[in-house]
């Protein structure tokens, strides 16, 4: 009786660990689908409805809509690599670096944030944008304001693109950072 016990707690532990590797890695892929410009990969990895956090901010995705946010970002040819992933009270911290053409112009290249990972039947149901340790969002903001002001006075076409969340949107966000750099 006793090493069947035993074997059943056994089972169980290693069914639970391997349950959180399964998650770790899947959050792995769905970074690796950034990298990879590979958006089905993403897909794969998320939930029918997705959620992102940023502070008191709450971004809701269905897939569709996620991919809207997946070709914004894909523009400005950001590079991921999960640096850390720990499992916290059925949760998952990812620490990830990302480096990006925007990031490089706000002066924040890369950007170290950590990413609280929560699941539903497997996949990526949100995701908490959590701290940024060794961001520098004084000067992030004071290249920002810079870039848009210019823009307002020099190429009033593009205004608006730093709120303009579509790939037309990150389109004319990088090519402003490009006229604003051979301004100077």
């Amino acid at each position: 009786m006793k090493k069947l016990l035993f074997l059943s707690i056994l089972c169980l532990i290693a069914s639970c660990s391997g349950d959180n590797i399964d998650k770790a890695a899947q959050i792995n892929r769905y970074y690796e689908g950034f990298n990879n410009s590979d958006f089905n990969q993403i897909k794969g990895t998320i939930a029918d409805s997705l959620i992102i956090t940023e502070g008191d901010y709450v971004m809701e995705f269905d897939q569709q809509s996620y991919y809207g946010q997946f070709k914004w970002d894909s523009v400005f040819q950001p590079t991921y690599k999960v640096i850390s992933i720990e499992h916290q009270n059925n949760q998952f911290i990812a620490t990830v670096a990302v480096e990006s053409l925007r990031f490089e112009f706000l002066q924040n290249n890369p950007l170290t944030c950590e990413h609280r990972f929560s699941f539903t039947a497997d996949k990526i149901s949100k995701i908490d944008n959590l701290d940024c340790k060794d961001a520098n969002w004084q000067v992030w903001q004071q290249e920002r304001d810079s870039l848009v002001n210019w823009v307002k006075e020099n190429h009033s076409e593009l205004d608006g693109f730093v709120h303009d969340l579509s790939m037309k949107g990150a389109q004319n966000y990088l090519q402003a950072i490009e006229l604003y750099k051979n301004s100077r």
